[in-house]
């Protein structure tokens, strides 16, 4: 005869625990502004479709068209020349103002002060028109006649290198703080302890305090990279032939200003989002060992939710204890 009796060194409290059904929380709200923006998105989306003033025509036309895909090119270059400069020459900046030298703390917060106090646009039309302050590029012996390099500036500034250079130099002055921020968050008892190992301070900086500093580094670096991809539109004043340009030249014949804007955003929608991929690898890739590396995006948290519904409860109907 089996005892069905409760046995009597068991707690009631874990029998009355065991016997409970858990009940998930109803939030209606959320779900009500959720269908509420879904279905505004629709909406959009199909007042967008059926107007004929977007000229899905011309925008099939000209998606793919060749002169897309050049200024696509001097884009990418543009952006990726750029970040590189800004990022090589940030850095050294960033060293310079934690440098205990007043002459390198006073050159690189210039530096800082003057790139990041104007405004790129008129950085961009200042490089692309240089030759109108200085005819000549010289370099030589200052206050003396002797000249060891002399160049027309127009011959040396194209339109290209004038952009590249606007774009690096203004990157350098924001990358310098991301990146001293980084170097900053870095305990200072890290260095000590390298220095009391006979590491030389370079040798300190790139094995220990830069790898460390890449955690803070990489998120507002990544957003950099993609405000970069979206600020090379801006050299389109001086005709540096980038996609901007391109379609600019393109509805200045044929009027189609909204059909060929609705092109480019295409395309740097697709671009920054491409970009995205990278920079979220990156920071699980230096976020280890810390809360955000278990960070999980909206798509796979959305998608991770469907599947847990659907693994508790396949058939609808309430599980078995």
């Amino acid at each position: 005869m089996i005892d069905t009796k409760t046995p009597a060194d068991t707690p009631a409290t874990a029998v009355a625990a065991r016997d409970l059904e858990v009940v998930p929380v109803r939030n209606y709200a959320r779900w009500l502004a959720a269908a509420a923006s879904v279905t505004a998105l629709v909406g959009l989306a199909g007042s967008l479709a059926r107007n004929r003033n977007l000229r899905w025509d011309i925008i099939g036309d000209y998606l793919f068209a060749d002169l897309i895909f050049t200024g696509l090119a001097t884009t990418l270059w543009l952006t990726a020349a750029a970040m590189a400069l800004g990022l090589g020459l940030g850095t050294l900046i960033a060293v310079m103002r934690l440098s205990s030298s007043p002459v390198l703390y006073g050159l690189a917060t210039f530096f800082v002060w003057i790139f990041r106090g104007t405004p790129l646009l008129v950085q961009i039309i200042f490089w692309g028109y240089a030759a109108a302050l200085y005819k000549y590029v010289m370099i030589g012996i200052p206050f003396t006649d002797v000249t060891f390099f002399r160049a027309e500036t127009n011959s040396l500034l194209t339109p290209a290198i004038a952009a590249l250079l606007a774009l690096g130099l203004n990157e350098a002055a924001y990358a310098s703080e991301i990146v001293r921020a980084g170097i900053q968050s870095v305990d200072t008892g890290q260095t000590e302890a390298a220095h009391s190992l006979g590491m030389r301070p370079a040798l300190t900086m790139r094995r220990i305090v830069l790898p460390q500093a890449m955690r803070v580094i990489i998120p507002p670096m990544g957003n950099e990279t993609i405000n970069m991809l979206k600020m090379t539109a801006l050299v389109s004043v001086i005709a540096a032939h980038d996609l901007m340009s391109n379609i600019q030249d393109v509805y200045a014949q044929n009027y189609q200003v909204i059909p060929m804007l609705a092109v480019a955003s295409i395309w740097y929608l697709g671009l920054v989002t491409l970009l995205s991929i990278p920079q979220s690898w990156l920071e699980r890739r230096y976020g280890r060992g810390t809360a955000r590396a278990g960070h999980a995006s909206p798509l796979r948290r959305m998608l991770g939710g469907a599947a847990g519904l659907l693994t508790k409860n396949p058939t609808g109907t309430k599980a078995a204890r």
